[in-house]
C-alpha cells in the first residue's frame, strides 16, 4: 500500500530546530487524514540534494511506494533549482503528488507546477545572491585584515534589493504578478509598484 512520507530539514550551521515545521505538518496530517504516514528528517544543507533522509524518499519513489511528499516550505526540499526540477520530474515519473503547505503548492494541478517552478527558481537565486555577499564580505574582512561576523550595517536595504531583484528577474521570465507576489512573499501592490519603476 502507498504511503505519505513527511520531511523535515534543518541546515547544519544555524540552530535551527524541527519544532515549527513538525507542528504544522502534524495539523496538516490531522486535517487532511492520509491513511500512511512516515516521518523523514535531515539536519543537512539544502544545497544537495544528497542527504540521507531525503535518499531514503527517493529509493521509495523509485520503488513506487509514495502517494505524495508532504514538507513544510519547498525550500526545506532544497534549494537549487536544478534538484527542485529534477526532482518535480521524478514526481510526475511515478505519479507521486507534492505538498507545500507553507507555499500552498499542490503538483497534482498545473497551476501548482508553475508556482513550484518559479519558487525552485527564486529559492537558488536567494542562495547564490547570499552566498556572494558571504563571500564578498568575507573577502573584505580580511583584506582589512579584520575577523568577519555579526550583522552588517545596510543588511535590511540589501534584502529589498534582492527581492526587488528576485521579482524583476521572474516578471522577465514571463511569470504573473500573482505569481511573483506569492514566490517572493511581498504584497502584490508592492510587486506592481517594483514592475512599474522597472
Amino acid at each position: 500500500m502507498k504511503y505519505t512520507a513527511v520531511y523535515m530539514r534543518v541546515s547544519t550551521d544555524n540552530g535551527q530546530k524541527f519544532d515549527s515545521q513538525r507542528d504544522e505538518l502534524k495539523q496538516w496530517i490531522a486535517q487532511h487524514k492520509p491513511t500512511n504516514v512516515k516521518w523523514y528528517q535531515d539536519k543537512f544543507t539544502g544545497t544537495s540534494m544528497a542527504r540521507p533522509g531525503m535518499q531514503r524518499i527517493m529509493d521509495e519513489l523509485g520503488a513506487g511506494k509514495l502517494e505524495s511528499i508532504v514538507c513544510w516550505r519547498l525550500d526545506r526540499l532544497g534549494r537549487t533549482a536544478s534538484g527542485l526540477t529534477k526532482l518535480f520530474e521524478d514526481l510526475r515519473l511515478y505519479n507521486c503528488n507534492l505538498i507545500s503547505i507553507k507555499d500552498n503548492l499542490d503538483l497534482s494541478t498545473p497551476a501548482g507546477r508553475l508556482n513550484a517552478n518559479i519558487i525552485a527558481s527564486v529559492a537558488a537565486y536567494e542562495t547564490e545572491v547570499r552566498a556572494e555577499r558571504v563571500k564578498a564580505g568575507q573577502a573584505a574582512a580580511r583584506n582589512k585584515g579584520k575577523r568577519w561576523g555579526g550583522s552588517e550595517r545596510g543588511q535590511r536595504k540589501r534584502k529589498i534589493a534582492d527581492k526587488v531583484s528576485a521579482v524583476l528577474k521572474l516578471h522577465s521570465q514571463g511569470a504573473s504578478k500573482a505569481e511573483i507576489s506569492r514566490a517572493v512573499g511581498i504584497s502584490l501592490p508592492t510587486v506592481y509598484s517594483i514592475v512599474k519603476k522597472g
